[in-house]
């Protein structure tokens, strides 16, 4: 996976948090046990799936 900076990071997260408020379905399988331990929190749901490699997001680079 490629390294994203702490900015790319951040605006992923953001987005995908968002998307999991708004009602989207999630891309990892957690058990009901593990959802109350997180809280439901969609913030961490999104870092999992992050941290898995699971989001199809992709980074555009402007650099020149």
């Amino acid at each position: 996976m490629r390294k994203y900076t702490r900015f790319e990071i951040a605006r992923i997260l953001g987005a995908r948090t968002l998307q999991l408020s708004m009602g989207a379905p999630m891309l990892i399988k957690l058990s009901e046990e593990q959802l109350r331990e997180i809280n439901y929190d969609p913030a961490r749901i999104a870092r999992m799936e992050f941290e898995k490699g699971l989001l199809p997001f992709k980074v555009k680079s402007n650099a020149v």
